[in-house]
């Protein structure tokens, strides 16, 4: 393996293992001098993947970049170190994210309609709050009603690289909605 490849995989691995962000492809190829050709960058993340290949990280690509993480088998171990209670979710609140995630945009009342049940300001809030869900727009009837979508980090969070990775809905019995986010 040519010097000059190796070398450049070790600044693309240096940058990703100190990051605490997922780097998109731009901001990797402002590592380097040289402009960097975009399939260029992708071999070499590609490569660097592979090198990782049996160890306890790998490098994936979520949907705001690329990132190093443990591999799954080692959560149960790496949890004992902050050992405070993850957050937990109400049904209402998985259950809204689920509608956004599966059929956004959507508005309050859209959810309202599909659920049978008033949202909660809470409940909205909750999601905003955690980064997974926003405001893109409104839509054009009266009273203009936010329109709900989810975000990169709903996506980064979930490991995907895009809406297209979420289970079909066929996969879930009819008028269940998928509660395991």
């Amino acid at each position: 393996m040519s010097s000059d490849i190796q070398q450049l995989k070790n600044v693309l691995e240096a940058a990703l293992l100190t990051s605490h962000e997922p780097l998109s492809l731009d901001e990797l190829a402002r590592l380097f001098e040289e402009r960097m050709e975009r399939a260029t960058l992708r071999m070499l993340l590609d490569e660097l993947k592979t090198d990782w290949n049996g160890r306890t990280l790998e490098l994936v690509q979520v949907a705001s970049g690329w990132r190093f993480q443990a591999r799954a088998e080692y959560s149960p171990f790496l949890a004992r170190l902050n050992p405070e209670r993850q957050q937990r979710y109400s049904r209402a609140v998985l259950e809204t994210l689920a509608i956004i995630a599966y059929r956004q945009p959507v508005t309050r009342g859209d959810i309202e309609e599909i659920r049978g049940v008033a949202v909660n300001p809470n409940t909205i809030k909750t999601l905003q709050e955690r980064g997974w869900i926003d405001v893109v727009g409104h839509r054009e009837v009266p009273g203009r009603p936010s329109l709900f979508a989810t975000t990169r980090t709903f996506l980064d969070d979930l490991n995907l690289r895009s809406l297209a990775e979420l289970p079909p809905l066929e996969r879930f019995p009819q008028h269940e909605i998928p509660l395991d986010l």
